[in-house]
């Protein structure tokens, strides 16, 4: 019996995707940049699709069925009317976004066609479909309430619904220009930072201030209400009639100007992102608190860029507001590639979900490129790279110690990951009880603003061990403390420090990922899902007595992701990273020639 395959795709905004769900089922997924190596590449995903297919092992002529993840005519119909709502102010913006509507986006049927060769159907789906569909149908739960919070789809900046079974169905809506994830967007460029990739930056600067602009904010710039909806007071933003998020009117509020990107931090940028996190915070709960009330529905799932706020996440998840929450790992527009292709599979063509055999349908979100063993050693040698092969279990010990001895190693196994959290594919790991690792990969190893948090993987068996939390976080999505018994107090004189000043003070046990106020951004790991990334944990516990290592995203910088093997060595070589393990053969900085060219690089891996 021939398999149904559905291809769906993301692309013309920000991280552009692709997904392939095979008889409903989660089949291979992944990001242009990866491929491309263009942070947020948001062009048409073609080496994604190319990537697809071929680990399907199939041709585009065996698609069954291609979604695009929103409606290009809608959104186009919301940037008209924007433009005639604050004409002749937004003239420029509109001049520069026509030329790429009527070159790829608008007619985006016939573009499908034209890029792919393809002659099947082609489908639709709402923005926030696609969101609520990469929440929901991976979960889980045979019910659930769903919340979609992002910048904006077409017109939809945030829903809220119930699933059931095969169905899906939004109950509520708000719609442009009011916007949660265009708020925080908002305070991201105001204190300097890029718009739809530094979001993270403010969360993570967040701890470091005081929350003395949460009052302004609620008094001057949103309206927010008992039930979660709200307004913006859109006095004080530029984005609905040019290309800044904020105007001289934010800028008054809040003291003086924006930040200049790469300048000096200033306290002030510390209050802002804090102020601006617990307002998001307290949104949230509304929210939620709401669609409990409507919905009646014990479990809740979430996607939209604000899903990936772990801090809001973490604090919405204590409340127990809700018995458990799942939130989508790609939740931003990648993961809408992933949600549309599930919601024609489901909604559309009417198929029933599967059962959960052991957690959710999402495998981990490892859903990207592998690399065999057999085709490591091959690279490496043809390459006449130096490296130590190990068995499998002698390589978890020899990492484990080398990890032990405080070394930085980047790591490199199996499926990639699909989303913006490297989860044990695609890491760089290292010691969680040193001091110094933290400083170390921010400044060293990530070039990197050195107050960034780093994130635990910690042993699932064991992570109420470790953190104030009772159930596993298999994908980085969720923040907690640290436990008491680990905590470091802080000194009287210690507690007299301001901002950045808190960043060298230890907090715990575990200081390489514990942030300034204790929390921690918690991956556990499970055997079933990453054997390889559990059993080196494991190996270092039997060396250190610890079952957590610090973990970040393999990639330097303003670079996506590594993806292949070779991507991995460069990286490793132009970084201080101590060593590199692919698959099971370790490779010794030391032991490495110096690069002395690198165009040739990218070769051996390319998808053709």
């Amino acid at each position: 019996m021939a398999h149904v395959h559905i291809l769906g795709i993301s692309a013309y905004y920000h991280d552009s995707a692709a997904c392939l769900v095979r008889d409903g089922v989660l089949f291979a997924a992944a990001q242009e940049e990866r491929f491309t190596r263009k942070k947020h590449d948001y062009a048409f995903p073609t080496k994604s699709i190319r990537y697809c297919l071929r680990e399907a092992g199939i041709t585009i002529d065996q698609v069954d069925a291609v979604v695009f993840y929103d409606r290009p005519f809608t959104k186009f119909e919301r940037i008209v009317e924007t433009y005639l709502m604050t004409a002749p102010a937004g003239f420029g913006s509109f001049l520069k976004a026509i030329p790429l509507w009527l070159k790829d986006k608008l007619f985006m049927r016939e573009h499908i066609k034209k890029e792919l060769g393809y002659e099947g159907k082609i489908y639709f789906t709402e923005h926030h479909e696609s969101h609520a569909a990469s929440a929901f149908y991976p979960s889980p739960y045979d019910e659930a309430a769903f919340l979609t919070i992002d910048g904006v789809g077409e017109w939809t900046t945030t829903s809220f619904g119930v699933g059931k079974g095969k169905d899906l169905d939004i109950l509520k809506e708000i719609h442009f220009p009011h916007s949660l994830g265009l708020l925080y967007s908002a305070f991201t460029y105001f204190t300097g930072f890029r718009v739809n990739s530094g979001e993270y930056k403010v969360m993570g600067l967040a701890p470091y201030g005081e929350p003395k602009y949460v009052d302004t904010i609620l008094e001057h710039i949103i309206d927010l209400k008992d039930d979660g909806s709200f307004k913006l007071n859109m006095d004080y933003f530029g984005y609905m009639a040019g290309l800044r998020m904020t105007n001289k009117k934010f800028a008054d509020l809040f003291g003086g100007p924006e930040r200049e990107p790469e300048s000096e931090l200033t306290q002030r940028e510390m209050d802002l992102a804090r102020s601006v996190q617990e307002v998001i915070e307290i949104a949230v709960l509304k929210l939620a608190k709401h669609v409990r009330e409507v919905t009646d529905q014990k479990y809740l799932v979430m996607a939209g860029g604000v899903a990936l706020n772990c801090v809001a996440n973490g604090k919405l998840l204590r409340e127990g507001i809700f018995d458990d929450i799942w939130i989508q790992p790609a939740a931003g527009d990648a993961g809408g590639a992933l949600g549309a292709a599930m919601f024609v599979w489901h909604k559309v063509m009417g198929n029933d979900r599967p059962a959960p055999t052991d957690g959710d349908l999402q495998f981990g979100s490892y859903l990207g490129p592998e690399y065999k063993d057999e085709d490591i050693k091959r690279f490496l040698d043809k390459r006449g790279l130096p490296y130590t092969e190990y068995t499998e279990e002698a390589m978890y010990d020899a990492v484990a110690g080398i990890m032990a001895d405080e070394k930085v190693v980047g790591w490199f196994q199996g499926r990639m990951e699909f989303g913006p959290r490297a989860l044990g594919g695609r890491s760089i790991i290292g010691d969680a009880r040193s001091s110094e690792m933290q400083s170390t990969m921010n400044l060293k190893i990530k070039y990197r603003e050195s107050f960034r948090p780093f994130a635990p993987t910690v042993r699932e068996e064991v992570i109420s061990d470790y953190f104030q939390i009772d159930r596993p976080s298999p994908y980085m999505l969720i923040v907690a403390d640290v436990n008491k018994d680990r905590q470091k107090p802080m000194t009287a004189d210690q507690s007299k420090l301001f901002g950045i000043e808190k960043l060298n003070v230890p907090r715990s046990d575990i200081p390489a990922i514990t942030h300034v106020d204790y929390s921690a951004r918690i991956q556990s790991v499970g055997k079933k899902v990453n054997p390889r990334y559990w059993n080196v944990i494991k190996k270092f516990e039997e060396k250190t007595g610890c079952a957590v290592v610090i973990n970040t995203s393999f990639n330097v910088r303003g670079e996506p992701i590594v993806c292949t093997p070779e991507n991995a060595y460069l990286c490793f070589m132009r970084t201080e990273m101590d060593y590199l393990v692919l698959g099971r053969f370790v490779l010794d900085k030391r032991e490495q020639k110096p690069l002395e060219g690198d165009s040739d690089w990218r070769s051996e891996f390319e998808l053709d």
